[in-house]
């Protein structure tokens, strides 16, 4: 009788039954290589994929790619959004005192990043496409991680906004360019869960920035440096030091991956295509009319807009939680009031990770922005109707339950609803330019005359998240009629139409192709 050891051994190695089966499974292979080339393309012109693959195949290929790759590109995300958060961190232990700070300055002081951010968003998430993710990604990683490590050294404002106008400038490309580089592994169904296991790295940087920053704050000093330049100097050596390690780790796209099998990288490259209607190559060049496609599509910019109403939260929350914490614990030591901003975190990581779960498993998004929404709407009804510390402490998980799951659910909502690898990245890059709008106007939702209570900010966050409720309701009934009108037009028509074209115009067609359908 075989041992457990014995039985996975044979599994995962297993010789076919019959010639019969060995002949099908080379009869597959060569089809993924062939869907994989260059010049042939995944679905016929109707959008019908031509390939069928094997689910216990791709099951094992998901879970290699998931090891290899999203374990490095989390890690990342978790410090870029620790390098600029923690600046939260550094104001309740004097940044503001020490740099002669007052009246809106420090409002100021953020509001530059997020200038820099914008203005590099798209440009930053070409240049990503351009150059590769397995080299870009690490190098803004190193960039931002040296502007942490100089934030250690200012001494006024004009230093404190020139340094932090260069950190937006490397973070920019971040986040987009992390979501571009998982969509060239990923199926659009499967691609809102892997964003989210990187994107809860927002959340948890705010657990965990809080709590490294109340170790680090009992350290007497870090060579000469004190209190919160202290903050700033060793949570950027830790970025340099993952920006270097992540030079060797990751892999700019599954035909280059030298942990993948040329079978692997076939099924990779092929079951990413057999998705994308008149698409030849998965990873096409650059040109004007597809980046365009993915700037204007209808659901790309409505998405963004959702993203920028969410960002208002979820960045005020980076920023402002340890200073309405204060509000809530004004008596409590600094590292107490540091410890109290962790909880929230935790219970948001886990909505961030579990609402994108369900959509994977529903090849749904946009139902979970109107599941979401509520949420942060019960926590600002909470914090505008009651002065109460532990009701206020309370809605602070609750908001941060509904707040976090947008980052993974819009990039994926984007990418998802456009064709081409220039459109999704031109996509996903105006999604987080949007959202980073957003993060610009949370600079300013919390305003000193406003505290303790800052009905200003709270009542500006209930509007957002209300707004976010009715328009995803909008977008979902829209995406329905819509696909309800393309499926009445006469496909044999409109593909007639398209004969005379040549193979590019009719991929820059991308979402106007008319066997194209919405993915609600």
């Amino acid at each position: 009788m075989a041992t457990a050891n014995e039985k996975q051994i044979n599994a995962e190695h297993r010789v076919p039954d019959s010639p019969i089966e060995e002949k099908s499974n080379a009869i597959h292979d060569e089809t993924a290589h062939v869907a994989a080339e260059r010049g042939h393309a995944a679905t016929d012109e109707y959008g019908n994929a031509l390939v069928h693959f094997d689910q216990d195949a791709e099951r094992r290929l998901r879970l290699k790619i998931d090891l290899y790759i999203v374990p490095t590109v989390s890690l990342l995300y978790l410090f870029c959004f620790i390098d600029r958060a923690n600046i939260g961190n550094a104001k309740l232990a004097g940044f503001e005192k020490d740099l002669h700070l007052a009246g809106y300055d420090y409002n100021r002081v953020l509001s530059v990043f997020y200038i820099s951010y914008i203005i590099f968003e798209i440009p930053s998430n070409m240049a990503c496409k351009w150059i590769g993710p397995g080299w870009f990604i690490p190098t803004i990683s190193l960039g931002f991680g040296i502007c942490s490590i100089c934030t250690a050294f200012v001494h006024n404002i004009h230093s404190a906004s020139g340094v932090r106008f260069l950190l937006g400038m490397f973070e920019a490309g971040m986040m987009p360019g992390i979501a571009y580089y998982l969509s060239r592994w990923y199926r659009r169904s499967e691609l809102a869960f892997r964003l989210s296991l990187y994107i809860v790295m927002a959340p948890l940087a705010g657990a965990f920035g809080g709590l490294l920053a109340s170790g680090i704050l009992k350290l007497h000093n870090f060579g000469g440096l004190h209190t919160w330049r202290m903050i700033f100097a060793i949570e950027g050596i830790i970025t340099c030091g993952l920006s270097l390690i992540s030079y060797f780790t990751l892999t700019d796209r599954p035909a280059t991956a030298r942990w993948l099998t040329q079978a692997e990288k076939d099924l990779a490259i092929a079951r990413v295509k057999s998705e994308r209607v008149a698409t030849t190559e998965v990873l096409d060049r650059i040109d004007k009319p597809k980046i365009l496609r993915g700037i204007f599509s209808p659901v790309t910019i409505s998405t963004a807009f959702v993203f920028l109403l969410n960002n208002v939260t979820v960045q005020g929350l980076a920023f402002f939680a340890p200073t309405i914490v204060k509000t809530i614990y004004p008596k409590n030591s600094v590292v107490s009031q540091q410890l109290h901003t962790v909880p929230p975190y935790i219970v948001g990581a886990f909505f961030t990770v579990l609402l994108p779960f369900l959509s994977w498993r529903f090849d749904k998004r946009n139902i979970f922005f109107i599941i979401s929404a509520p949420l942060v709407m019960i926590g600002y009804i909470m914090f505008l109707s009651s002065t109460e510390p532990m009701v206020r402490y309370g809605a602070t998980f609750i908001i941060a339950s509904g707040a976090f799951s947008f980052g993974a659910l819009c990039n994926a909502q984007v990418a998802a609803n456009v064709v081409s690898d220039t459109a999704r990245s031109a996509a996903i890059a105006t999604n987080v330019m949007f959202g980073n709008v957003g993060g610009l106007i949370s600079t300013w939702s919390f305003l000193p005359f406003d505290g303790p209570n800052y009905h200003i900010g709270n009542g500006l966050n209930l509007a957002t998240s209300s707004t976010i409720f009715l328009l995803s309701i909008i977008l979902l009934f829209w995406m329905t009629k819509d696909n309800k009108r393309r499926e009445k037009k006469n496909m044999e028509t409109e593909l007639e139409g398209l004969r005379g074209l040549s193979q590019k115009q009719i991929q820059d067609l991308d979402w106007r192709h008319p066997a194209f359908r919405w993915k609600p």
